[in-house]
């Protein structure tokens, strides 16, 4: 399927979503959604290998997660640190270089000593690159642009006049990797749940009704067989 695929987009980003209605759905605890949820990441990220994708963004936890229920974001977390521990050496196998953005100094120490660790220990891969975002918002990313922007100003470093699209990217947690080609969306909701929202301005969409547990590498690449489809004009008029 992957070799009959001739429009490959450089960046795909994914809401992955319905981990809690899938696991309710069966009568589970929503932690076992979660669990279930880590074996989609692992197909997406195989897919994405052989599609020779560059970049895959996964928001993974957002800054409004906080505010669920203590037991469910601690166990979470707990998820988090134990998928980091035991799938860096399949990330070295694989040759993917794991990321992370987001407000990381707000993850539990354990989480992120493992994040920090993994990231080295990847550091050096050649392949796809995985960022995952976590306790991640991006309003909070904007804000976080700006006072960037005014420590530089009030350094002398810049001048306001200097200030313009390229240069505010520039101050972005995502300042390393190129905008999103393809934002993929599971579980059918249509909104973007304040993630990149300043990089998505051109990315196309992609929803699909599916629940992330049950998204298959067949459905990544059906969605960009989709974007191969579609007629990127970033605002100009179509000849």
């Amino acid at each position: 399927m992957a070799t009959a695929l001739k429009l490959i987009p450089r960046h795909i980003a994914i809401i992955m979503d319905g981990n809690g209605r899938w696991a309710r759905s069966r009568g589970l605890p929503r932690i076992k959604g979660h669990e279930k949820g880590a074996d989609a990441v692992r197909a997406c990220v195989e897919a994405c290998g052989e599609l020779k994708v560059e970049f895959l963004t996964l928001y993974a936890f957002s800054a409004e997660n906080w505010q669920r229920p203590k037991t469910e974001v601690f166990a979470l977390m707990r998820l988090l640190e134990r998928f980091l521990k035991e799938k860096t050496a399949e990330l070295l196998e694989k040759n993917v270089r794991l990321q992370a953005i987001g407000r990381l100094t707000d993850l539990p120490a354990g989480c992120q000593k493992q994040l920090h660790e993994s990231i080295e220990r990847t550091s050096g891969n050649t392949g796809l690159t995985l960022i995952l975002a976590l306790s991640y918002g991006g309003r909070l990313e904007i804000i976080d642009g700006i006072k960037s922007l005014l420590r530089q100003i009030d350094s002398g470093h810049i001048d306001r006049a200097m200030i313009d699209v390229d240069m505010f990217s520039k101050h972005l947690y995502t300042r390393y990797y190129p905008d999103p080609d393809l934002l993929v969306r599971t579980s059918g909701e249509m909104r973007l749940s304040n993630f990149l929202l300043w990089q998505l301005s051109y990315t196309e969409m992609y929803v699909t009704p599916k629940l992330w547990p049950d998204f298959t590498k067949k459905d990544l690449f059906d969605a960009v067989e989709d974007f191969g489809r579609r007629n990127r004009r970033y605002g100009a008029v179509e000849n």
